[in-house]
């Protein structure tokens, strides 16, 4: 896998990530809602340790810089 992430776009989907995880544990998302955002976030984090995201690639999208 070619990284086709930049580091602004890896911090930003991390600081998302954060918030998700924050309202969902503050009570604030809750439900079938806050799940799916905790997964949501999962991918976040997964994607953003690997410099990777798999929906890029076929639109050929880099934020690499």
């Amino acid at each position: 896998m070619k990284p086709n992430m930049g580091t602004l776009d890896r911090i930003l989907r991390v600081i998302v990530a954060s918030a998700i995880v924050y309202l969902y544990f503050n009570g604030t998302v809750s439900g079938t809602v806050g799940i799916t955002l905790l997964v949501l976030s999962g991918v976040f984090v997964l994607t953003s340790a690997s410099s990777f995201c798999p929906l890029y690639k076929p639109f050929g999208i880099s934020t690499k810089e």
